[in-house]
């Protein structure tokens, strides 16, 4: 009897562009770039986190804004090339191995960041209007309220329902099987941002959390 989802040779191909986003994703960018901006192990400031928001509080803005757009990158890239050379099926592995591998890097014992820039970066080039405004949402709430984890979060609980709304009333007019695995993807990132802010969540409740700029004690 065939095994549903077909022998090895179909399925090592996906296996293949989840595990190469997956290790593409672990390159830990905050850690190698404060190191070389001479400011030691970037796990040893702040909340310990590898980070945009941890890499501001060493106050060096250029370093966060590498951070940033590497970080973001590297989902973005990986979605990209599968796209061009592959198709959507490959791009949506690729794009959530590089999201895990943010979150769970090979490369130091699998204690990584939160996702939040991998996250945005893998939406934009996933769907790139619902990555639009989803980076929106979060610079919405950032200026309004001035807590990146909760920007965080309002972007990620929105992010499969901007991509579902952007197909649904898209000229194309309705959302199809290719459509879902992209919500899905979005789902699957949503839900692991809330597992990995869960103590922002609990600072949050106890109106604790440090606002963007503010030095973590």
């Amino acid at each position: 009897m065939p095994h549903p989802l077909g022998d090895f040779s179909y399925t090592w191909p996906f296996l293949a562009a989840a595990v190469i986003g997956y290790l593409i994703g672990s390159i830990p960018f905050g850690l190698v770039l404060t190191k070389l901006g001479g400011y030691g192990d970037i796990r040893n400031i702040g909340s310990g986190n590898i980070g945009t928001t941890n890499v501001l509080r060493t106050g060096n803005k250029g370093l966060a804004l590498a951070t940033l757009l590497l970080d973001g990158g590297k989902g973005a890239i990986v979605v990209i090339l599968a796209n061009i050379y592959l198709t959507q099926d490959y791009a949506v592995l690729a794009g959530g191995g590089a999201f895990l591998g943010h979150l769970f890097p090979v490369w130091l014992r699998f204690k990584g960041g939160k996702g939040v820039a991998t996250f945005i970066g893998v939406m934009l080039a996933i769907s790139w209007p619902a990555g639009i405004a989803v980076a929106l949402t979060w610079l919405i709430v950032a200026l309004l309220f001035r807590f990146s984890s909760l920007a965080a979060l309002v972007s990620a609980a929105a992010s499969p329902f901007y991509v579902y709304l952007l197909l649904k009333f898209s000229p194309l007019g309705g959302v199809f099987y290719g459509d879902l695995q992209r919500i899905e993807l979005a789902i699957f990132m949503a839900v692991l941002i809330y597992i990995r802010h869960h103590q922002n969540i609990t600072r949050l409740l106890k109106g604790e959390e440090p606002r963007i700029g503010q030095k973590k004690s």
